[in-house]
């Protein structure tokens, strides 16, 4: 029977707290969560045996699939490309820099979040964090750019995603 978070027990380093999984995250919830301010997009999920490796911390490379999982929600989300229409953009990482600031463990409680920082006419750059009891233990920035659905030319970012930019996100214009 499954039960639910609200009945979970979590270890003595992980969060206790109840945070709804896999669900965009209220300004209220990421405050109380320990996150110093309210991102855009913030969603929750927590470290299963299957992301650890032989020193049983996370795998590097689980990080990146988290940041992954959250930029693909908020590229749906912000109207960019719900990855299924045939005019939809191409979207492409021009470059990224990751850093790991503390490991994570079995069962703990994490926090993913995403928002646009800078924009130009076919690109733009999400600043992504991990949080977890409190503490921000990855981050990932990168440089996204829009091409056209057969990938031969840039694709200007739509009028209504640079208001989602401007009005949610507070992202600023290049150059």
């Amino acid at each position: 029977m499954p039960r639910s978070l609200a009945s979970t027990t979590f270890p003595a380093y992980a969060v206790k707290m109840t945070l709804p999984f896999h669900t965009p995250l209220t300004s209220a919830q990421q405050i109380d969560a320990g996150l110093g301010a309210a991102q855009s997009l913030a969603m929750a999920d927590q470290v299963r045996f299957s992301e650890l490796d032989v020193l049983n911390h996370v795998n590097n490379a689980r990080y990146m699939e988290w940041f992954e999982r959250l930029r693909i929600r908020y590229v749906q989300e912000w109207g960019i490309s719900q990855y299924d229409r045939p005019e939809d953009p191409r979207i492409v990482i021009r470059s990224g820099t990751i850093h790991y600031r503390r490991e994570m463990r079995m069962d703990e409680v994490y926090i993913t979040t995403c928002a646009c920082a800078t924009y130009r006419s076919t690109s733009f750059s999400l600043r992504q964090q991990l949080w977890a009891g409190g503490d921000l233990r990855a981050t990932f920035d990168c440089v996204l750019v829009l091409r056209s659905p057969d990938g031969a030319a840039g694709y200007p970012i739509p009028a209504p995603v640079l208001d989602r930019f401007h009005q949610i996100d507070q992202a600023k214009k290049e150059g």
